[in-house]
């Protein structure tokens, strides 16, 4: 499939047009693609993927159902532990992120030529559409397996509970969001207003370690970043793709 002409050449930022060009190449050339099913791009040593041949390859494996694919067999693998695992231990429940996960937000990063493009407007029809402006129009459509995931979930008698980097100003929004796209929860937790983390294990570790000081026991975490994963309080981690961004 090729590229429209406004994917090819991405628009920039009215405000700062050549950041938005800088900061996905700075994504793309630090974190590489999982183009194929997991693989990394690997561009010739010494010389940094093209910008445009880098965004063409992120399209077909999106628009080939190869991304989707991929996602279906992480999730497909955690339903299988959820079924194990769910009638053995007290209280059990799971921890899911949202972004990339639960919601996905590729329309909103297809305006953008697959940049991340965090603040600003957010233009449906031309782009550049900011990533936080996109999130307030509670317009991102579900991850149809993760979605199952949640129903299974509940039908067992497992919690569920959201957490994800959005800030705490976005909640409603994105309890809209999910609730519209067909997602029920026990709990949604956010990051607070204005808080920085170095790694977003940060925020995310400890949120999970509360849920298990109350009592949960908490079967498996999954998320888009390695970083939703990490810092323990899971029994099994499920790492979906996530060929855009990368996030420390």
């Amino acid at each position: 499939m090729n590229l429209p002409t406004s994917v090819l050449r991405p628009r920039a930022s009215r405000a700062a047009p050549a950041r938005v060009v800088l900061a996905l190449a700075l994504v793309l050339a630090s974190a590489g693609c999982a183009l194929r099913g997991g693989e990394q791009a690997r561009p010739d040593a010494g010389a940094p993927p093209a910008l445009w041949e880098t965004q063409r390859q992120i399209t077909e494996y999106v628009d080939s159902g190869r991304y989707e694919a991929d996602v279906a067999r992480v999730v497909d693998e955690a339903q299988q532990w959820l079924d194990a695992r769910a009638p053995q231990v007290p209280r059990p429940a799971i921890v899911l992120d949202i972004d990339e996960t639960s919601l996905s937000n590729w329309r909103a990063y297809r305006l953008n030529g697959w940049a991340r493009i965090l603040d600003g407007d957010c233009d449906l029809t031309h782009g550049p559409c900011g990533i936080r402006a996109w999130q307030a129009l509670h317009l991102a459509a579900a991850i149809a397996p993760t979605r199952r995931l949640v129903a299974r979930a509940h039908e067992l008698g497992v919690a569920v509970f959201f957490v994800t980097g959005r800030p705490s100003d976005l909640r409603d929004a994105t309890e809209r969001n999910l609730r519209e796209q067909g997602f029920t929860w026990d709990g949604v937790v956010l990051a607070p207003k204005g808080a920085t983390f170095a790694s977003a294990a940060d925020f995310k570790a400890p949120e999970r370690r509360r849920l298990v000081e109350r009592g949960y026991t908490v079967l498996l975490s999954m998320g888009d970043q390695q970083s939703d994963l990490d810092g323990g309080s899971a029994e099994r981690t499920f790492k979906l793709p996530n060929p855009v961004y990368f996030l420390p």
